[in-house]
């Protein structure tokens, strides 16, 4: 590997707090699942504070990526479907947002829960509304649907469930009311 930059810092403590939370992104494990010395993090934050700062502001951007190509496809219905399809499919993102849900005690990993949560919830109603379901109908909706979602986050953590378990996505449109056609 090449020089490291701060974002190769704040992608490795992302894939930390994934792998065993917001406890696992200490400098000397990312260091080393880095291949680098801690000298390196020095280099590019001040503590171990700077480096969650920036592996949940990745996170967060990711999200608003992901929402700016799903605005690109215009059929609301193929929207939710790829929106579902490529959610229960990431595995490692679903592992951060039930990571960071579950460490709601930390100030900082409770507002960026809430922030990409609500966000989400938002997004994912919006398209609802569009496919005409009511306000209120579609909260509801969104809401469980999000549920899901971190309960398979939750299941694969504990090896209830694994990545093979399929037709995740199928069933949350299917209760979202989304025709699966």
């Amino acid at each position: 590997m090449g020089r490291l930059n701060a974002g190769d810092w704040a992608r490795a403590a992302l894939e930390a707090l994934a792998e065993g939370g917001l406890a696992a992104v200490a400098v000397e494990p990312v260091a080393v699942r880095l291949g680098t010395t801690k000298g390196s993090f020095y280099w590019h934050f001040a503590n171990r504070k700077a480096l969650i700062e920036a592996a949940l502001a990745l996170w967060e951007a990711r999200t608003e990526e992901i929402i700016t190509e799903l605005l690109e496809i215009a059929d609301p219905a193929a929207r939710m479907r790829t929106l579902l399809e490529g959610a229960f499919d990431d595995t490692a993102d679903a592992a951060v947002a039930f990571q960071l849900v579950s460490a709601a005690d930390d100030p900082l990993a409770a507002e960026v829960a809430r922030r990409v949560s609500t966000r989400r919830l938002e997004f994912m109603q919006a398209i609802l509304e569009e496919l005409g379901q009511p306000a209120e109908l579609a909260r509801r909706r969104v809401v469980a649907g999000y549920g899901v979602y971190l309960g398979m986050a939750a299941l694969r953590r504990v090896g209830a469930v694994d990545e093979s378990f399929g037709h995740s996505a199928e069933m949350a449109l299917a209760e979202m009311g989304v025709s699966t056609g």
